[in-house]
């Protein structure tokens, strides 16, 4: 049994500090992010910690004005981690047109889209930016009777929302094993059927898409776009995030240079998502 350790990060000014940290302790192997008003609270399986790593991804923090944070590390036991879930996981809301909630939360009437999610240690439950803007594209799409995959899938909230507005078929995708395992889990409990394999975009085959939805990394985004427009269909959708505001004209120039055709930004705070067409 998987042990995890808690970084638990006090943060003199959580907004706009909480994402910035975020970003850039997020390419270590955390799993979970959970938000909060003093800052957030970071987890990583104990057997993948390695503590001066982490140390000297913040350096990058130290000359930046602002940057005032302190964080306590300490071991939880996996069984305890839903408790600690539940302690600090709250509903969203997005756009008045989708409810992100847990099972023990109550339900909002005369909402079009609910999701229901139990996320263990898997990352992606809408309070970060690059989901929630994610999320909006969604509520904006038609997706009636379409394919979609969902690269770095997390919890599979954004598969399940293009499944609940009626698209045809959701392969998810992660390396993570908590991940794969969260997501067929939280399919059921929505009662969408989704597709979900471990591992990345070594996975995809002859299997095309209408839709492809990666809130991932710049860095990884970059070195999988070309297998993604492989199986784009022509006229498809690629929706990116987990992207910072200054990554966009890097991505843009990479995505145009590909052939894809830039259509819209969605920025919240410092993190942006964007729409190309293929």
């Amino acid at each position: 049994m998987t042990n995890y350790i808690e970084y638990k990060f006090q943060v003199a000014q959580p907004e706009p500090w909480n994402e910035i940290i975020i970003a850039t302790i997020s390419e270590l192997p955390f799993e979970s992010f959970l938000e909060n008003e003093t800052g957030f609270d970071a987890y990583i399986p104990a057997t993948q910690e390695n503590e001066e790593e982490i140390k000297a991804a913040l350096t990058a923090l130290d000359d930046l004005e602002g940057a005032e944070y302190s964080y306590v590390r300490t071991e939880i036991e996996q069984q305890n981690w839903n408790a600690t879930w539940e302690e600090n996981f709250t509903p969203i809301l997005v756009n008045n047109q989708c409810l992100i909630r847990a099972e023990f939360h109550e339900t909002i009437e005369n909402i079009p889209y609910e999701i229901v999610i139990q996320p263990k240690m898997s990352f992606g439950t809408g309070h970060h930016s690059t989901t929630h803007l994610m999320v909006e594209y969604i509520l904006e799409t038609e997706f009636d009777g379409k394919d979609i995959l969902d690269m770095g899938c997390g919890t599979s909230i954004l598969a399940i929302l293009a499944m609940k507005k009626n698209a045809n078929y959701a392969e998810c995708i992660d390396i993570d094993e908590w991940a794969v395992e969260n997501s067929i889990e939280n399919g059921k409990r929505n009662g969408v059927s989704l597709d979900a394999k471990m591992g990345d975009n070594s996975l995809l085959g002859s299997k095309h898409f209408d839709v492809i939805l990666a809130n991932i990394n710049k860095n990884i985004l970059m070195a999988q776009i070309p297998s993604y427009i492989n199986v784009l269909n022509e006229g498809g959708d690629l929706f990116l995030s987990g992207l910072m505001e200054q990554d966009f004209d890097d991505i843009h120039a990479f995505c145009v240079d590909k052939n894809l055709t830039f259509v819209s930004k969605k920025q919240r705070n410092e993190w942006i998502a964007l729409h190309f067409k293929k």
